[in-house]
């Protein structure tokens, strides 16, 4: 099936999604409730944040767009920055979606404005780093650096030191883990969106789950279930195992993978951005 004709059916099936929602939560409530959009850092729990949002739809006048990340096509290549804006531009009321979109004009505009609610995650840069290899090298032989990792670097500790400071390659370009970071950053300084650690979602969450509900409330759904039904709901919308991804990441799980060097050259690389992330105090880890 080409990416066109999938695209089609897929609004074809939003659509039809949309209609049952209206019969069931009534149409004032669908339009009125926020377009809601995970946001995440590349490996650091997009799929956990739309599997969470996805539950929506079980207790509110909410309807699962269905779609590929907003930033990607439907053959998962990159799409630039007009078609990303579009995407997201498409969302109406109650409708729900994910992607990986930094903090930078007309981004800021479009997902602050009245009637959206973005939810951005972000997580450990040294578990990030250790997920996206483990992603490229084991998970996805479509990845970009899929065989480079496996027919060029021979050891785990040297593919951990290429995803930390990246590779100067014109043919296979990979920006180091500050670079990848600090697109993002921005967000956390965005009062009108909720900056949610992926820790919490993992090891937290009810705490993490009425942030969003308060978080939802103050951006426009009305008439929320009992708290307790809506985090009951949320909490069985979790399914790991329906994630392409999963790989029983945990909290600190890259100090399994880490060794001196890989910490050495982190700090070099990253500076100080586990402080500005709050993971860390100074150096001294």
């Amino acid at each position: 099936m080409n990416a066109e004709l999938k695209h089609t059916l897929k609004r074809i099936r939003w659509r039809m999604r949309r209609m049952r929602s209206a019969l069931r939560w009534g149409l004032p409530a669908l339009w009125n409730a926020p377009a809601v959009l995970g946001n995440a850092i590349p490996k650091s729990g997009s799929h956990l944040i739309i599997q969470v949002l996805q539950g929506l739809t079980t207790i509110g006048p909410f309807v699962d767009g269905g779609f590929p990340p907003v930033n990607r096509g439907e053959d998962n290549r990159k799409l630039p920055d007009s078609a990303v804006l579009r995407n997201i531009r498409r969302m109406r009321g109650g409708d729900i979606g994910y992607g990986y979109v930094g903090c930078y004009r007309p981004f800021i505009e479009t997902l602050t404005a009245p009637g959206r609610a973005t939810i951005f995650v972000y997580r450990d840069p040294r578990d990030a780093v250790v997920s996206s290899v483990f992603y490229a090298t084991d998970m996805n032989p479509k990845h970009a650096l899929h065989r480079y990792y496996n027919e060029q670097v021979s050891s785990l500790e040297e593919r951990i030191n290429v995803a930390i400071r990246g590779l100067d390659d014109p043919d296979l370009p990979y920006s180091s883990v500050r670079q990848r970071f600090e697109k993002y950053l921005g967000w956390l300084e965005q009062p009108a969106v909720l900056s949610l650690r992926f820790e919490d979602l993992q090891t937290n969450r009810d705490a993490a789950f009425n942030q969003i509900l308060d978080y939802l409330g103050e951006r426009g759904w009305r008439d929320q279930p009992p708290r307790e039904d809506a985090l009951r709901a949320l909490h069985a919308a979790i399914q790991p195992r329906k994630s392409g991804t999963f790989r029983k990441g945990k909290p600190g799980g890259w100090r399994e993978h880490f060794t001196e060097a890989n910490k050495s050259l982190f700090k070099e690389v990253a500076g100080d951005l586990l402080i500005c992330l709050g993971y860390e105090e100074d150096f001294d880890w």
